[in-house]
């Protein structure tokens, strides 16, 4: 058996040195990247070959991979480096691993051709300038056959160490058992779903009720089928903390009920909560974690995959440890190790963000991977905000007071234009909200001559620190990227907002008194996700709120065969009593006369069974309103709050509160860390008081996402798709907190009148028995529920 390893892996393992150097930074897009090998190839004569697939053997390693371009006619084989700044400000060791993998491309293409000597070219594209900067050596075969197998030999024996993992860990899954003694109700069904689109190689819908244990029940069946498979990885993608927590459980769950299981499952987290030193640059003149990282990496990635390390999970507090020891940064440790795990777990954006690692890797090394998508429903928000860019100019005005003399004219050419722009002719200018009908060319021009001055003022001082240019230059280079792919999918929208006459530009005598903010606003994520999804052998996407599926399937841009499977609910509907109060409005403009009727009733329902209860609202707003009516009303009831911005401890803290055989309400905001991927089950939580249809605000940037979306999907999904279902999709994950097992007993008070209404009814899970209730007597009109009530949008 022969392990088959891509030219790039095999050079990033045996030619990297010296420190981790993250100056020569930002490199160029996916799409530039592409975009400027093609303009390369395209100034080469007729017969130049570009991407040249090249592959070779040596003892049991198979290395391949394509080469950028080959020119016949001069013998030259070029490898294309596209970049942006001052080439001379290029880190050595980044240079090298370019000669190592030009090198051992050549040696491939002498084999293949059977050539004598080959000249080796490394051409440095400049996306800013496109002008190319070539280096060129001629090599004969001989040598490059020379270094071509003293690379393979330093790789060859953990080559051998992973064919060996490989072998154990498929012959270990192929004999697994489930980890429990049976199946629950639900539960078996949905693993045979994943199972069958592992199979196929189809994605799967998978909509299941909360508390059946959705994670092992697709944990357990993917890895049963990789072996068959011949799956290499699995990804574990979570829209929260809580979901990664559940699946690492999930995963020390399956290890533990089969110990001989050499089963490598790493988490990924963030940056800014792996990082040891966040107020030191990534470089090794800052920081000491930097230094010498890449000659410390080879022995840190062997402990941290060895025994018994390797035994338990490679989570952040593990992978830290095995770091900190070998004096690694933790942070570039764990993605250096997801090469060469089983199963990684990490947030959405690990694959579906712009540049994410797990795609870009899958890609570049031709993984099969299988993908499973938690709480899924949470997708479409997530992806949205990864392919959204938004500008603000006032920070524009902050960064051009404080530059130095090499980025004033840039800056300030590129707030004129930007000034300009708001000042368009055919928009009245009183109008705050306008949308355009795309970002124009000028500003783009301008835009990216001021990140082009910024790169080369980022590399003329590397240690100076100025936070606010680096967000500002990061923040324009993504829209920048998000403008190339502009379409049907995205608005382009500007927002005049007071200056607050802070900043001063030359040319002006006094502050600005308005400025804007630019936005791409992505809209259907589809045509970004379609490719992740195209990437995977299979995904599988499930969630308690999964309906309706033809709205997930549009947005996220779900292949047409996607399989769908709707579990039944293993509850019953005497286990939950939900209630619709049908003579209350909790809409906007209803809001300060429903916080008494409110506050009675959780009153009354918890004088009649005492527990704890959570009552979930639409703002942080109303709920602060809520919760200060009904101290004023009912002192003796504990009870504790959800808060803007809260950290984690303050997190745990909530949650603490939630003991068996305890008593109180929690007060949190609908679609906010406590109405979903948490778990409260028996007594822990009783009842749940929802006083909110979750529905997005009315205001004109949801009514022109609304417009968008009739122009994707037709004007009659066109209101469902903007405000019905995300929001109906927030009220059931909330009440799906009450019922989490068999056992339990509950109840859910809907208040509002709109939830009597048959087009939300029909969305709500169908073993719920929904009754109706009224505050007053059927004669007696209250006061919550005026019957002029017609506005729709849940507004903050």
């Amino acid at each position: 058996m022969s392990y088959v390893v891509a030219v790039r892996a095999l050079c990033e393992f045996t030619a990297k040195q010296g420190d981790l150097d993250l100056r020569f930074t930002p490199s160029p897009s996916a799409q530039e990247g592409i975009a400027g090998h093609a303009l390369v190839a395209s100034r080469r004569h007729e017969g130049y070959l570009a991407e040249l697939s090249l592959a070779g053997d040596y003892k049991e390693l198979r290395v391949r991979g394509r080469a950028d371009g080959y020119d016949p006619q001069t013998k030259q084989l070029e490898e294309v480096k596209t970049f942006r700044g001052d080439l001379a400000a290029m880190p050595e060791n980044h240079r090298q691993l370019h000669w190592a993998q030009v090198k051992v491309y050549g040696w491939l293409l002498c084999q293949k051709l059977q050539l004598a000597e080959v000249r080796l070219a490394l051409v440095y594209l400049d996306i800013g300038s496109q002008q190319e900067t070539v280096l060129a050596e001629s090599f004969t075969a001989v040598a490059l056959k020379g270094y071509f197998e003293a690379q393979c030999e330093k790789f060859l024996g953990w080559a051998r160490q992973e064919l060996a993992h490989r072998a154990a860990r498929d012959a270990a899954l192929a004999a697994l058992a489930f980890p429990h003694g049976g199946f629950r109700t639900g539960q078996r069904e949905l693993a045979e779903a994943v199972y069958r689109s592992a199979a196929s190689g189809r994605c799967l819908m998978a909509q299941a009720p909360t508390g059946i244990g959705k994670t092992i029940g697709t944990v357990f069946p993917l890895l049963k089928a990789a072996p068959r498979q011949h799956i290499d990885k699995v990804f574990f993608l979570a829209a929260k903390t809580p979901g990664r927590r559940l699946a690492l459980d999930a995963l020390a769950l399956v290890k533990h009920s089969a110990p001989p299981l050499p089963l490598r499952v790493i988490e990924l987290v963030a940056r800014d909560k792996a990082c040891e030193h966040l107020d030191k640059a990534c470089h090794g003149e800052s920081c000491p974690l930097a230094r010498g990282f890449y000659d410390r990496l080879p022995a840190a990635r062997s402990a941290a995959l060895a025994e018994p390390v390797a035994a338990g999970l490679l989570d952040k507090e593990a992978l830290r440890m095995v770091a900190l020891a070998h004096g690694v940064c933790p942070y570039y440790l764990s993605q250096d190790l997801v090469r060469w795990s089983d199963v990684v777990v990490g947030d959405y954006n690990y694959y579906f963000d712009v540049s994410a690692l797990l795609h870009g890797l899958t890609v570049a090394h031709g993984w099969r991977v299988s993908v499973l998508v938690d709480e899924a429903h949470n997708l479409v928000e997530r992806a949205r905000k990864m392919y959204s860019a938004e500008l603000d100019q006032a920070e524009l005005a902050g960064v051009r007071q404080s530059a130095g003399p090499a980025l004033k004219k840039p800056l300030d050419r590129l707030h004129r234009v930007w000034r300009d722009l708001a000042k368009d002719p055919q928009h009245p200018p009183d109008r705050a909200y306008q949308v355009r009908a795309s970002p124009p060319e000028k500003f783009l021009l301008a835009l990216q001559q001021a990140t082009s001055a910024i790169t080369d003022d980022l590399e003329a001082h590397p240690t100076r620190v100025d936070a606010a240019l680096q967000r500002f230059y990061f923040d324009a280079l993504h829209f920048s990227r998000m403008a190339e792919s502009f379409g049907a999918h995205s608005l382009f929208d500007l927002t005049l907002e007071a200056a607050q006459g802070r900043h001063v530009f030359p040319g002006s005598s006094r502050p600005a008194a308005r400025f804007s903010r630019l936005c791409i606003r992505n809209v259907v994520p589809a045509p970004f996700l379609a490719p992740r999804f195209a990437a995977a052998r299979s995904a599988a996407l499930f969630s308690a709120t999964l309906s309706p599926q033809n709205y997930h399937a549009d947005t996220l841009g779900l292949p047409a065969d996607t399989a769908w499977v709707d579990v039944p609910s293993p509850f019953l509907a005497a286990q939950l009593a939900v209630q619709v109060v049908s003579d209350m409005s909790t809409r906007y403009q209803h809001r300060a006369l429903s916080l008494a009727p409110i506050a009675h009733l959780m009153a009354r329902q918890y004088r009649e069974q005492p527990g704890n209860y959570l009552v979930f609202v639409s703002s942080y707003d109303y709920l602060e309103k809520l919760a200060e009516r009904f101290q004023q009303l009912y002192l003796q009831v504990p009870m504790w709050k959800q808060t803007r911005r809260m950290d984690e401890a303050a997190r745990d803290e909530f949650m603490a509160r939630f003991v068996p055989e305890g008593k109180g309400i929690g007060f949190a905001v609908l679609g906010g860390a406590f109405a979903e991927g948490i778990d409260l089950p028996g007594q822990r939580l009783i009842g749940a008081f929802i006083a909110t249809l979750g529905l997005p605000q009315v205001n004109p940037v949801n009514e022109q996402i609304k417009l968008r979306m009739a122009e994707n999907f037709g004007a009659r999904q066109a209101y469902d798709y903007t405000y019905l279902y995300p929001g109906i999709q927030k009220v059931v994950q909330a009440a799906g907190r009450v019922i989490r097992t068999t056992r339990d007993q509950g109840v859910v008070f809907l208040m509002d009148d709109r939830f009597a209404r048959p087009e939300v009814k029909r969305l709500l899970p169908a073993w719920w028995q929904v009754r109706q209730m009224r505050l007053q007597p059927a004669n007696k009109t209250h006061a919550a529920a005026p019957k002029a009530a017609s506005a729709d949008g849940d507004q903050p």
